[in-house]
């Protein structure tokens, strides 16, 4: 079977057995303070299992985009180097809620792959979970018996909690699992040695391919445990290994889900893989292991930046950058290539998955032109370390006073130029040198010691005070309401304590798709409490608070703050309008890539190959003012996500949506998007719009920010009154523009003059340094102070003085504006034959001036505070020289 059909034929098998076959959820998490991204086919439908959402569908089936690259499942070391695990990789899943549990999950997947898939009985074993008298919880019998009615018993074993045990974190819903492994060896191997003592030992050969989690208990923050009130079964299989079994392969990365991606990559380096498993040439070890890492990050970075997660320097985007240049640092080094090659990969991948992943063909332009930007500029920065690097060898080795590298400075090449320790070590090695790789450890484990420490957060469980209510959200119409408190916890950080209250009913609305989250009040008769912030988490609305009431219990009135919220919708509807313009005056090619909706201004990030021009965003302004003045009703409709589309509603990639869904019109012919913010009205509410800046924020996006309502008014009148200040200042009711140009363009001419007046200047005093040059021993030597004010014209002086005198040493010290400076040049026979450094002698002095400074063997300066100090510094200097 192509990898294809062996998607659909499980898809198709889940649905025969009335499941629901929904997507996959995009991979980069929104909504859960607690994943960066999806690291497994259960965490789209974590409120589910936590009993946040009401169950719509209890048969499921799909295949998820999953990521594991930090935290708890975390198997980017091993990528490329072994040959089953991946960074990205597709979670085949079917899923009961409340409904069928171990009976159906067993004798379903024993089904599948014996019958339909086909698989050699003979090469499965299963494993149950043996039980923990610790946490009382028994030998999972079920399963056992249900497993003998299928396969032989000695192929079934018992596994122990970190096998056969599987939590979705630190507390949650959690379960015994049964796990069913393949033994791919050969017929030889698999009579020499019992398959079953393989089984869970990292046996390249005999791996897991499914796992049947049967969620029944929910861990608590204390760690123990207590029955869930539903039962559920999630289970996973690896899309990239079953793919490996049926194709009858030795390694994930020789079927056809990798292999075009290598293919491409040996065009791209001119050098073959070899997909023999045991390669004992250490050259070709290494080419197989860069183009695996390849392979398999291109895919990754690609789907994360279809799914909205653009590389960046913090949180979801560092993740993402970090695997970009890793890729990058294989190929450089491994491959041998030297310029920009991971773009070129992308149409290969976008052949191959687009028809089940369309998010790829949509937004394969961005997709390259971000990978293209992201190692152009990350090449560059190699180049810096390269240098970095064999300038530091160089120093140690002429220094001559160690034989390896500190482990400060591997790590500062790591974290600054993205070196890996590998690296290092072998361009140390060309200088006979080697690295302190225990230090290194040190700083590193430091560095996630901090990290770790800053982003800890620790949380009670949830306090139950109405145990069955559920929240009803009541914003789009309510301003405020009557409620009770659902549920409490109290959440700490390092640098602050709060409290999260859900409540049953809320005008509240929590942080989404861009609109900030409500703040307010909720109140009673005997306490106000303030809300600061309003999240979803996990399907939740959260809203945040610094204290608790004192009477839980009873009703209150939760009271958003109306101003802020009207504003809010102003700018909302706004970037709404503003999308729209978008996209019918620059090119439907726009897409959506990130929004900032609060009261105060809009922000808006597009793709865009190109900044606009001052008319275009002239016109934008001019068309989005129109649509507000026409007073347009804005219409909110619930429809299911199959009609909504058929109106031609805009959705946005990286979004999830459910089977029903929300659609805001202002204008059936202009504008029509998937929406859970709330809006306007009617548009004259958001009474003006103004542009305030258009910018780059990364390769091929854009982004304009912009207010609405009083904020654009307010801005005019700034902008108004600056105006008349400048009117003023020019003393003239004439063209403005050309005023000031002209006035810039004096002021231009006049630094020309000046800096020629300087250079004369700088000439004089040379000639009359060379008046005052010392001879010792065929050493000429200047010891002067002087007064100029211009520090790179001083510097000229020098090397010119540096140029003609030949054997030299000169140092002068400068007054500038009542301020110190020492300056030292040396001539090159002097640092190689006399080892003279101005470096370390300046470092010398410079305290006497109350300063610091540095520089090179040659040429040092220096800076500071004390006049007094400076001809002392130039005699000491001199005492040294003599």
């Amino acid at each position: 079977m192509k990898a294809q059909q062996v998607r659909q034929t499980f898809l198709d098998f889940f649905q025969s057995k009335q499941h629901q076959i929904v997507p996959s959820a995009p991979m980069v998490v929104k909504g859960d303070p607690t994943l960066m991204f999806i690291n497994s086919g259960m965490a789209p439908f974590k409120d589910i299992f936590l009993g946040n959402a009401p169950i719509k569908n209890s048969r499921v089936a799909d295949t998820q985009k999953c990521l594991r690259v930090s935290g708890k499942h975390n198997d980017l070391e091993e990528v490329g180097v072994d040959t089953y695990h991946h960074t990205m990789f597709e979670m085949l899943g079917n899923w009961s809620f409340a409904d069928y549990f171990k009976k159906e999950a067993i004798t379903w997947a024993w089904e599948l792959l014996t019958e339909v898939y086909k698989l050699d009985k003979n090469r499965l074993y299963v494993t149950v979970f043996e039980g923990n008298k610790e946490e009382n919880v028994p030998f999972d019998d079920e399963a056992f018996t249900l497993w003998k009615g299928l396969i032989d018993e000695n192929r079934i074993l018992k596994g122990n909690k970190k096998d056969n045990f599987w939590e979705m974190g630190e507390a949650g819903p959690c379960g015994p699992c049964t796990e069913i492994h393949y033994d791919g060896r050969t017929d030889e191997e698999r009579e020499n040695i019992n398959g079953a003592t393989l089984v869970n030992a990292d046996h390249p050969q005999v791996i897991e391919i499914w796992n049947v989690v049967f969620m029944e208990f929910m861990r608590k923050a204390d760690k123990s445990l207590e029955p869930l009130p539903n039962k559920h079964v999630d289970t996973g299989m690896g899309f990239e290994r079953l793919v490996r079994v049926l194709q009858g392969k030795q390694s994930n990365y020789d079927t056809d889900i990798f292999m075009p991606l290598i293919t491409q990559i040996e065009k791209l380096s001119n050098l073959k893989y070899n997909t023999q498993i045991e390669v004992t040439d250490k050259t070709q070890q290494s080419i197989n292991i860069a183009m695996r890492v390849i392979a398999d990050h291109i895919r990754t970075i690609s789907f994360s930046i279809a799914d909205g997660q653009l590389p960046s320097n913090n949180g979801a985007g560092y993740v993402i950058r970090r695997i970009l240049r890793r890729a990058i640092r294989y190929g450089y080094q491994s491959l041998h290539i030297k310029q920009p090659f991971l773009n070129q990969i992308v149409s290969t991948l976008v052949n191959q998955l687009s028809a089940q992943f369309p998010e790829l063909a949509a937004q394969q332009s961005i997709i390259t032109k971000v990978i293209f930007e992201e190692e152009s500029a990350f090449y560059k920065t190699l180049e810096l370390g390269l240098k970095r690097i064999s300038h530091i060898c160089e120093q140690i080795v002429k220094e001559n006073k160690a034989k390896s590298i500190d482990g400060k400075t591997v790590f500062e090449l790591y974290d600054t130029f993205g070196f890996p320790l590998d690296l290092t070590a072998l361009i140390a090695k060309d200088y006979n040198l080697t690295i302190n790789e225990n230090e290194f450890n040190d700083h590193l484990t430091e560095q996630k010691n901090r990290s770790r420490a800053v982003s800890k957060v620790e949380s009670d469980d949830w306090v139950f005070v109405n145990q069955d209510d559920q929240t009803k959200f009541l914003g789009y119409t309510h301003s405020s309401c009557e409620c009770k408190i659902i549920k409490h916890k109290k959440v700490k950080t390092k640098q602050s304590t709060m409290y999260q209250l859900v409540l049953n009913q809320t005008p509240f609305y929590a942080e989404s798709g861009g609109q900030v989250g409500d703040t307010g009040i909720l109140q009673n008769n005997h306490d106000i409490v303030y809300i600061t912030d309003t999240k979803k988490e996990n399907g939740l609305i959260v809203h945040y608070c610094n204290q608790l009431p004192e009477k839980i219990e009873g009703n209150f009135t939760a009271q958003i703050d109306i101003e802020k919220r009207q504003l809010t919708e102003n700018n909302h509807s706004a970037t709404h309008l503003l999308h729209a313009v978008l996209r019918q005056t620059i090119g439907l090619h726009i897409e959506q890539k990130g929004s900032l909706v609060n009261s105060d201004y809009l922000r808006f990030d597009f793709s865009n190959f190109s900044k606009l021009t001052n008319e275009q965003l002239l016109n934008i302004e001019n068309i989005i003012n129109q649509k507000i003045n026409q007073n347009i009703q804005v219409q909110t409709k619930e429809m299911p996500i199959d009609e909504a589309k058929a109106t031609g509603a805009m959705s946005l990639f990286g979004e999830k949506y459910g089977s029903t869904v929300r659609v805001v019109e202002i204008d059936k012919s202009f504008s029509i998007e998937l929406c859970g913010g709330t809006h306007v009205k009617k548009t004259q509410q958001i009474k003006y719009f103004k542009i305030k800046s258009e910018s780059a924020v990364a390769a091929g996006i854009r982004r304009i920010e912009a207010l609405t309502s009083d904020g654009a008014i307010n801005y005019y009148n700034q902008h108004f009154n600056e105006l008349n200040e400048i009117k003023a200042i020019l003393n003239s009711n004439k063209n403005t523009v050309s005023q000031i140009k002209s006035v810039l363009d004096e002021n231009a001419e006049l630094k020309k003059q000046l800096q020629q007046f300087v250079k004369e200047k700088g000439q004089l005093i040379k000639q009359d340094l060379l008046k005052k040059v010392q001879n010792k021993k065929g050493i000429n030597y200047i010891f002067q102070i002087i007064s100029f004010n211009h520090e790179d014209e001083i510097k000229n002086i020098l090397f010119e003085l540096r140029s003609q005198l030949n054997t030299c040493v000169c140092v002068l010290g400068c007054i500038n504006q009542n301020k110190p400076s020492l300056s030292i040049i040396i001539s090159d026979d002097l640092v190689k034959t006399k080892n003279l450094n101005a470096n370390t002698i300046i470092r010398d002095i410079a305290p006497l001036i109350n300063g610091k400074g540095g520089g090179q063997p040659f040429y040092a300066q220096a800076g500071g505070t004390s006049l007094d100090g400076l001809q002392a510094a130039i005699n000491k200097t001199k005492e040294f020289l003599n």
